[in-house]
């Protein structure tokens, strides 16, 4: 990872709306990553899987946990609150048409040790 900070974004969304939030999620991308300082940016998607511990089979069930999470990569904290950050984050139809059918979300930002 070329970048020393981590901002990691996790959601869902509505049903109806799963097919228009992916297309217009890259969109999304698009506008975040010309901003000064994002370097990468890998979305996720949570996958059924099992881990063995203690020579037993246990569910990875991610009970709670959003469904979709980003990873963006920073050069600092700082980013976030920037005037191109807020104004990325409000172009195209991200905030429009798919901000509004999201829930469950969570940010958290980490630093590389």
């Amino acid at each position: 990872m070329a970048s020393k900070y981590l901002f990691i974004v996790s959601m869902d969304v509505t049903p109806e709306k799963e097919a228009l939030f992916n297309e217009i999620y890259e969109e999304h991308i698009r506008f975040i990553k010309a901003v000064k300082g994002v370097g990468s940016v890998t979305r996720w998607k949570t996958e059924p899987a099992a881990f063995v511990i203690a020579s037993e089979r246990k569910p990875l069930e991610g009970t709670g946990m959003a469904r979709y999470t980003a990873h963006y990569e920073l050069d600092s904290p700082d980013i976030l609150v920037s005037k191109e950050w807020g104004e990325a984050s409000e172009k195209g139809r991200w905030a429009d048409e798919i901000r509004p059918h999201t829930f469950n979300r969570s940010h958290v930002v980490r630093k590389a040790v």
